[in-house]
């Protein structure tokens, strides 16, 4: 049963074709939402496609209910009554012309619908429904290869790969999220077209590995990645890893295939963790050539998710041998706001590799029985109070707090007078 907000959403995307047609104008779902409305999902977003210019779909819903964030391309939202009933997008049927920059047509002209489905990426996005009538209009066979679970590029696909060079990762990540199969001619014009992924924007390849990698069919995603040759492009840095026997590269996708649920940045991490992963953060060694960080900053990640994966990859082993570490050393990665992540990622990685986890049970043990005010207790000393004691701003102030902290991690002094008693030897001794 739909929830209300789905179910809002919905009869809103009905109500938008019902007042286009009410107008006089063919209107239809189109595209992603009408493949999963096919395969009994509840479809994220609605589009529309329709016989009306985009002028005429902003007089009849109105300026403030529309927003032209397309109109030269023949787009525009429709913003519903509510939060719950969301926003529409609906788009004039329209033909491309050429695509110089192989991402975006030069021109577009309005026509009909088949003409506007034959321009499609793959034929299950290229069905058309109508809501009022409940009636499927397929002009490229696209229901036929939905029960056959194939993704299947509309026309010549070396012509559709040509237009766009980002459908190429689009055919894997819909062969591999909808576990379907990826149909040989389309895969034969994405192997052979590879290398020309790269004209593609970094944050858009970025986006669809995400969409990749945060789905339960991360594994397989990234074997067709591998087997079309679209993933030694994207990512360089696991070339050496390819090329060697086969078993490497099996265990980083059994790691990837067992995560459950993972967040991008966990699933990344798994993707990359034989990747080297300095975190030396000096500007002159900022590039990391080769590294976990510059494959983040390559991609045009955030520095929050470049820090997270890159922080995941360098401490992959250090709780599997949790018992020997200090208590300084143990709790300060037990209280890193990544901790979960990398007990997850570690245990997969011992498990896959067949090691010993008794570590890291310590490990997790710690974590769950220990007290907050005992992991991560207040700081006995600042550089305030350093500077009260008569000592000079300087580097050394990071030496200093640095040892206080540990001593008061290991348990070995609990209270100001014991810290400054620690500054006074410390200090002394120089």
């Amino acid at each position: 049963m739909l929830n209300q907000g789905h179910s809002s959403h919905r009869e809103f995307a009905t109500d938008v074709v019902r007042r286009l047609s009410d107008a006089g104008f063919v209107s239809l779902w189109a595209g992603g939402c009408v493949r999963d409305f096919m395969m009994g999902r509840i479809p994220k977003d609605y589009d529309v496609a329709t016989s009306a210019t985009p002028q005429e779909v902003r007089e009849l819903f109105g300026k403030r209910k529309t927003l032209a964030v397309g109109e030269s391309f023949g787009v525009i939202i429709v913003l519903g009554p509510n939060k719950a009933a969301g926003q529409v997008e609906v788009a004039t049927f329209r033909s491309e012309g050429e695509y110089t920059d192989g991402r975006r047509p030069d021109s577009v002209d309005f026509c009909t619908p088949e003409e506007d489905a034959a321009r499609r990426d793959f034929t299950i996005n290229g069905m058309f429904f109508d809501p009022l009538t409940d009636t499927l209009h397929d002009f490229v066979g696209g229901e036929q290869d939905l029960g056959q679970g194939i993704v299947r590029a509309i026309g010549n696909p070396r012509d559709r790969m040509t237009e766009d060079k980002l459908r190429m990762l689009r055919a894997v990540r819909f062969a591999a999220t909808l576990d379907f199969q990826l149909d040989d001619e389309t895969a034969n014009a994405v192997r052979k077209m590879a290398n020309e992924i790269l004209v593609v924007s970094w944050e858009r390849i970025a986006q669809e590995l995400e969409r990749m990698l945060v789905d339960q069919h991360r594994e397989r995603a990234m074997r067709l990645c591998h087997d079309l040759g679209l993933l030694e492009i994207i990512l360089p840095e696991l070339a050496p890893l390819l090329d060697e026997p086969a078993s490497h590269w099996w265990h980083t996708l059994h790691v990837l295939g067992n995560l459950e649920s993972p967040g991008f940045e966990l699933a990344m991490a798994a993707l990359l963790m034989s990747v080297p992963s300095p975190q030396a953060q000096s500007k002159r060694q900022r590039d990391h050539t080769g590294t976990v960080r510059a494959i983040c900053r390559r991609l045009k990640l955030s520095n929050d998710e470049t820090d997270h994966i890159t922080w995941l990859v360098a401490h992959l082993h250090d709780l599997d041998d949790a018992p020997s570490l200090s208590l300084s050393r143990l709790k300060r990665l037990l209280v890193h706001e990544h901790v979960t992540d990398l007990l997850t990622l570690a245990r997969r990685t011992a498990l896959a590799e067949q090691r010993d986890v008794a570590g890291l049970d310590f490990a997790a043990d710690s974590l769950a029985n220990t007290p907050t005010e005992v992991l991560n207790p207040p700081d006995l000393l600042d550089g305030s109070d350093l500077q009260e004691l008569g000592l000079s701003p300087g580097p050394q102030f990071k030496t200093i707090l640095t040892a206080v902290r540990d001593a008061q991690l290991n348990e070995q002094i609990s209270n100001r007078d014991e810290a400054v008693k620690l500054v006074e030897r410390l200090t002394s001794a120089e």
